[in-house]
Parts: structure tokens; sequence; C-alpha cells
């Protein structure tokens, strides 16, 4: 009986030995192995063949403004116009074919508005738009069999075809070509810069828009760079002349006046010309204004809006504040006359009201 308990403890002792073992080797396997990701199960995608591109760019409107968003090339830019401008004779462009480096080329567009490339020969881009000519160039690969699947970019390193114009109070207006990632300050640099006349109140027609775009410069171009806005190829850029307020006669300071930014009442140019002579006769002050039927007079209380009995007014672009003096015989007929010739003679200051 002795025997037969000692034998099953012995038993006992071996099963459980066994047990231990098998617990310490399969946790060791469990630890070797390597972790599993969700998404393991999942078949892999295949590898891009040689002519198609690891990313496609973005299609739409949604996918390309991501300004806010970052790549390993530095911030993503926002979308511009640049897009619809369209292909003319004599711009340099480049194409380059995605993972065929042996295609890319540099290219200027010929008279009749065709581009040479390698393999295609001459395609013709005259009038389309780059991302239409990109496809044009990426059919006539795919098509000819040289390419499966192409991605061709096209970028425009001179703009010959379309040039910047440069209108109104510059000093050297006209045509400038070469437009390519130019800023306004550049091309207004180009033409010459302003003339002394001229406005802050820059207008910038684009192609395929309908209204201007309205840009405010100061008068000092470095103290505020947010108006150096990007001028694209067949922009048509226009300085007007600065609104000026002339004021003339028995004055001590016969002069002009540039306010731009803002407005002059009577009594401010009025201050600005160094007031009235003792000798002006201010009972007769007019303002000289010019209209679309000609030239028009206003007589000006001046004499009582010093004294605070008359209420001060707001004088136009242009106007002409006509003070004569006093014993002076002028024909009411020809008081314009007198105060236009006055005005043409005289210095023009800028004025920041």
């Amino acid at each position: 009986m002795e025997f037969a308990v000692n034998r099953f403890a012995r038993h006992c002792s071996t099963f459980i030995l066994v047990m231990v073992a098998l617990m310490v080797t399969g946790g060791r396997a469990v630890a070797q192995q390597p972790a599993v990701t969700p998404d393991s199960s999942q078949t892999p995608a295949p590898f891009p063949s040689a002519t198609e591109p690891v990313s496609k760019p973005a299609t739409n409107a949604s996918e390309a403004a991501s300004g806010s968003q970052t790549n390993s090339a530095g911030p993503v830019k926002e979308s511009t116009d640049e897009s619809m401008t369209t292909l003319g004779p004599g711009d340099l462009v480049e194409v380059n074919v995605y993972n065929v480096p042996e295609l890319s080329t540099k290219a200027r567009v010929s008279n009749s508005g065709d581009l040479y490339l390698p393999l295609i020969d001459y395609v013709h881009v005259g009038g389309l738009t780059q991302e239409e000519a990109q496809t044009v160039i990426e059919k006539r690969f795919d098509e000819g069999g040289f390419v499966r699947n192409p991605h061709v970019t096209l970028f425009v390193d001179e703009a010959n075809s379309q040039g910047v114009t440069v209108l109104g109070e510059v000093s050297k207006p006209g045509i400038y070509p070469d437009p390519v990632n130019r800023k306004l300050y550049d091309v207004v640099s180009e033409a010459g810069g302003f003339t002394p006349s001229a406005s802050r109140k820059v207008s910038i027609i684009r192609q395929n828009q309908q209204s201007p775009i309205q840009v405010a410069l100061p008068r000092n171009l470095g103290d505020d760079t947010s108006g150096n806005v990007d001028i694209l190829p067949g922009d048509t850029v226009t300085v007007p002349r600065a609104p000026i307020i002339y004021v003339v006669g028995d004055v001590g300071k016969p002069s002009g006046f540039i306010v731009d930014n803002g407005t002059l009442t009577v009594l401010q140019a009025l201050a600005l010309a160094g007031g009235a002579n003792h000798t002006a006769k201010l009972g007769d002050t007019r303002v000289i204004r010019k209209t679309p039927t000609g030239m028009t007079e206003t007589k000006v209380q001046l004499k009582k809006m010093l004294e605070a009995k008359a209420p001060d007014f707001t004088l136009q672009a242009d106007d002409i504040l006509f003070i004569p003096v006093s014993g002076l015989r002028v024909a009411a007929a020809r008081t314009a006359e007198a105060a236009v010739s006055a005005a043409t003679a005289i210095s023009v200051y800028t004025v920041h009201p």
C-alpha cells in the first residue's frame, strides 16, 4: 500500500513539472512573435510603376487650398490664378515627365503656337492654359505608346507672350515682358516708379475677372508691404492721378495739395496755403470746379467761415479755391480762366489729412 502511494506521488510531481515547462516555453514563443498591426490583414497596395506618380496632385479647389498644411518641402502655397493664364508665342516653358527624366526639356513656343518635345514632335499649345497643355501632352505620350499613364508638369519660365501693361502716373508707361514671379512693387519699379502726382490707389485688371482688383498703397512703400500683391501675365496695372486741390490768388503760398488718402475743407486748404493776405478780398472767394458740362463757379462766404458764422465744407478733387486781391476787377466770365492759369504755375505738395 505504501509503495502505491509513493508511485502516485511521483507521477503527480512529474505531471506538474511537465505543465510548468510547457507554460514557460509557450510564453517565450508568444514574446518572440512580432506585433500585429490592425491593418496587417489587409492586402498591401501594389508598388507604383515607373510611369505612375506616387501621389497625384489635387484635382479640385478643396484639395489645393490647404495653405495651413505643411510638408517636407515647406508650407503648401495657396492656389492662384496662374493656371488660367494662356500660353502664347515666345513663352519659354519647362516640361517634366514624372519618373522619366530623359523626356524633361525646356522649349519656347513658336510663332504658330507650337511646342517641340522629344518623341511626340510638335504639340499645339497656343491659347491653352497650363493645365490644358499638360493634358494634351500626356495624351500624346500615352497614345503614342511612349509612356504608360504619364504624369506631365509644365512650368512657365518666361511669359513673353503676355507681358504686364503699366499705365498712368509712372515714369515709363508701357508693356513689360516676362512677368513670371513678379510682385506689384517690382513692376512699378521697372516702370520707373510713381510720378509726384501719382495716386496710391492702384487698379489691376486681370484676365477672366469682371471687376478690377483695387490696391491701396502707403505713400512710403516700405512702411507696409501688404499691398505688394502678385502680378500675373496679361495684367494691366493702372496708376491714376492723385486728387489735387489748388489754392490760388492772394494767399501766402499759392499751392496744389495732393490729398490721396483723405479730404480737405476750404479752411484747411487755406491754412495749408499760408492763409489769406491782408489785401485779399475774402467776400469774393470762389471755388472753380470742372464738371462734364464745363467749368462752374461757386461763391464762398470765406469771411463768415473765418468768423465761425458760416459752415465749412469739403472740397472735391481738382477744385480750385480762388481768393482775389482786393480792388482787382476781374470780369465774372474770366474768373475761372484766371484761376486755372494761376493753378498751372504753382508747386504741388503732398498732404496727409
